[in-house]
């Protein structure tokens, strides 16, 4: 029944995400909407020394005088709602680690700080695509599969299906090259398409998930990196 279950849903979002020929039109009052311009960059906060914002960009950095001791975040002061799509356009350098952070929650007594769903990506793209759970579960889903998690869940009855090392090809890898992330999250159902293809779908059902409002662009600790995020739009579902 679980199998079945999984199959019915990936058909229904292979054809939501325009994987075949036959478009629906989305309702009048639903649109996309720029959350991140020189009007209302004043509606985020982060690390001091870490962060940049020109034309349109938003750079996160770490330098060798710079160096990063933990996980930081460029946060939203906005909500999102619970249902919702978001899309935003990546670059990172090679040995760069993000993600962009989406019903999240804020960690407490830590500044910038969230745990929560994470939209997964790094230099090498071995994670771009991911269902990572900040702080909390580690990665739900890989590129290429779809994973149903009961609300009592174990190692035994987490379903998992597909592969999908074939999805790397849809990944520009050049070094000028930008991605597409396109994240839409409705009730218990997570996807991740990259550049309009689907990566990773999750029916999460655990009684352990955490659904929070918080939004946030991730800059990992690690070596000197540069992560770059442009045309960041939000559309309520």
């Amino acid at each position: 029944m679980q199998h079945n279950l999984l199959l019915s849903i990936l058909v229904f979002f292979l054809a939501y995400s325009g994987c075949n020929d036959e478009k629906v039109s989305p309702p009048k009052q639903s649109y996309f909407q720029s959350i991140l311009t020189d009007s209302t960059l004043n509606e985020w906060s982060g690390k001091s020394g870490y962060w940049t914002f020109e034309d349109g960009v938003l750079t996160g950095e770490i330098t060798p005088n710079n160096i990063l001791l933990e996980n930081t975040f460029f946060i939203w002061n906005g909500e999102i709602s619970e249902n919702f799509e978001l899309k935003a356009e990546f670059r990172i350098s090679g040995k760069g680690n993000s993600g962009i952070n989406y019903r999240s929650s804020l960690v407490e007594g830590k500044d910038f700080a969230l745990k929560g769903y994470q939209a997964d990506f790094n230099g090498s793209h071995e994670f771009t695509g991911n269902i990572y759970d900040e702080k909390g579960r580690g990665t739900l889903a890989k590129r290429g599969q779809i994973v149903y998690v009961p609300s009592t869940n174990s190692a035994t009855n987490i379903v998992r299906t597909g592969t999908g090392e074939a999805l790397f090809s849809k990944i520009d890898t050049t070094k000028n090259g930008w991605n597409e992330y396109h994240i839409i999250a409705n009730g218990n159902t997570v996807i991740h398409l990259v550049n309009g293809h689907i990566m990773s779908t999750l029916i999460d059902e655990s009684d352990s998930r955490i659904i929070g409002k918080k939004l946030g662009l991730q800059l990992h600790l690690g070596p000197p990196m540069k992560v770059e995020f442009r045309n960041i739009q939000l559309k309520k579902l």
